[in-house]
């Protein structure tokens, strides 16, 4: 009839209740992407910690990459290398690693989506970093660019395992699915 504390309610334990809605809340949903993308010019991208803020290669140097990121509400821009040295292209307006980083979000999330996230009034039908990166009061405001290419880094190291079916310690806190105890 159930182990200690648990009481059977309609042939199933309060606990196997609970758990079953403890995962329902647990899952994240995924989201698939709006359009492919390629990932060579930007290899990672997020609407994440209130910025839409990702990682460029450098079009002059294959050594060299940019955090670039857009700050939600108050539109403030920033670019510089994963060494926190500003980017040369930054003279008033967003530099070309900006257009590419919103034009592969554009891809990844939608336009409606991003727009959204940054809270920037878009026109009807309107779809390009262009015309995104217009309807934004933007400014430039340096960030750190630590912590987005240290969740960067993370990111490839996930990529860099072997395919198992043996759970991460590191991500013990999801859920097991399909399996009922």
């Amino acid at each position: 009839m159930g182990g200690a504390g648990q009481r059977r309610t309609g042939g199933r334990t309060v606990a196997d209740a609970e758990r079953t809605a403890w995962r329902r809340r647990s899952t994240v949903r995924v989201v698939p992407p709006a359009r492919p993308r390629k990932l060579a010019k930007v290899p990672f991208v997020e609407l994440a910690d209130g910025r839409l803020q990702g990682v460029v290669s450098s079009g002059s140097d294959v050594d060299r990459v940019y955090v670039s990121s857009i700050a939600a509400g108050t539109h403030a821009y920033h670019c510089s290398t994963n060494n926190n040295r500003p980017c040369g292209g930054l003279r008033g307006a967003p530099c070309k690693h900006l257009h590419a980083l919103v034009d592969e979000a554009l891809l990844q999330y939608g336009a409606d989506r991003v727009a959204r996230y940054l809270r920037a009034d878009l026109a009807d039908g309107a779809g390009t970093a262009g015309e995104l990166l217009a309807a934004l009061d933007a400014r430039h405001e340096p960030t750190p660019a630590a912590v987005v290419f240290s969740r960067f880094l993370r990111h490839l190291s996930y990529l860099e395992l072997p395919g198992s079916t043996v759970p991460l310690p590191e991500l013990h806190w999801f859920p097991a699915t399909g399996a009922g105890r």
